[in-house]
């Protein structure tokens, strides 16, 4: 019975493709977690695998601030040295993040090979620092190889839940009509800045027939309400395949697990990339779709206000006006969606953790 210990922690970029990889796992294998207390792992995780929970963070801040970390880290690590041996853990998936960095340290001290999955297309600082000591970095998108020198990497793609792969219904909550379907997303964590664009648009989205679903995100406040038959704004929905499966339009931030939620489900997406996310690589993430027709991009400030509006009613002109005569866009965007999905991706790495072991 193989002994896995998965690390993953913080968002759903990082927790829902290492959940994928779970479920692809051998019924025979023993699967444990290791996140951080009061993030999402805490929600998702106790449903399916036992969690264990470990304090850390980044070394960003000031001098004192950064020794304090460094301490931390050290003793994270001698936390999951114990928590190795005890559990009898014989290999270690990760999926980046500042929790992966104690326990790649605890795993190489007990001679555990480690295989870590970068979803990005710009390596987070911990895979940077330590992918040399894991056996295998299996990349969600191409990676320059100037990040990652003297490691071994494979292509995989990024792992999605499940319930992505299967045909799901529109859920009974959405407005029901003939108007394309526009569904609004900034992430797990949501996000203000997207929203804000947003509110912005969806009256005019609205009055000429469309119908409209915005995922505002936990930490929005909510501040215009707007009350409409064709108007759903909610913080969270646990119904994203069928949603996804059934838009006409999303309209989305640039993060590698949303980025291969549309992919996979063939969704046509106007990309705002987070101006703030480590090394930009949301804008990266966005021209790898946009390379593919699959995606066009708009940038969160202020003047880029009037050309979000413009680019999603061209793209949903042929459907608002049914006319055959004006060409389907969306069409062509759906094409370049199914060139960014890759094929199972969570068989590909289940194999290369078989490998390993």
């Amino acid at each position: 019975m193989p002994r896995l210990l998965i690390a993953a922690s913080g968002t759903g970029g990082h927790i829902y493709p290492a959940l994928a990889v779970a479920e692809a796992l051998p019924k025979s294998w023993k699967v444990s977690w290791l996140g951080v207390p009061d993030r999402l792992e805490t929600e998702l995780v106790p449903k399916c695998y036992p969690l264990s929970t470990l304090r850390v963070g980044g070394l960003q801040g000031s001098f004192l601030n950064k020794i304090l970390r460094f301490f931390q880290l050290l003793t994270s690590t001698f936390k999951v040295l114990r928590l190795l041996r005890r559990q009898r853990i014989q290999i270690v998936f990760t999926t980046g993040g500042y929790i992966s960095a104690p326990v790649i340290l605890a795993a190489k001290c007990c001679r555990l090979p480690v295989v870590l999955h970068e979803s990005n297309s710009v390596p987070g600082r911990v895979t940077r620092l330590l992918s040399r000591l894991c056996e295998v970095i299996a990349l969600g998108l191409p990676v320059d190889k100037k990040f990652l020198s003297g490691s071994k990497t494979l292509f995989t793609g990024t792992p999605v839940r499940s319930s992505f792969l299967t045909p799901q219904p529109l859920p009974d909550w959405v407005p029901v009509g003939s108007g394309p379907l526009i569904v609004v997303m900034g992430g797990s964590q949501g996000s203000i800045g997207l929203n804000v664009m947003v509110r912005e648009i969806v009256p005019e989205l609205l009055q000429i027939g469309c119908r409209v679903v915005h995922l505002t995100g936990k930490n929005d406040p909510g501040l215009e309400l707007l009350h409409h038959c064709n108007f759903v704004e909610t913080p969270f929905s646990d119904e994203m395949p069928g949603l996804l499966q059934n838009a006409d339009l999303a309209i989305s931030r640039a993060g590698a697990s949303s980025l291969s939620e549309l992919a996979v489900c063939a969704t046509p997406a106007v990309l705002i990339p987070y101006p703030y996310a480590t090394d930009r690589h949301q804008d990266l993430n966005a021209a790898c779709a946009a390379a593919l027709g699959a995606a066009v991009i708009v940038h969160q400030n202020e003047s880029q206000q009037e050309v979000l509006r413009k680019v999603v009613i061209r793209l949903l002109s042929n459907r608002i006006k049914r006319d055959v005569l004006e060409p389907d866009l969306l069409l062509e965007m759906e094409r370049g969606m199914r060139q960014l999905s890759v094929i199972e991706p969570e068989k590909k790495i289940v194999e290369i953790l078989h490998k390993v072991i």
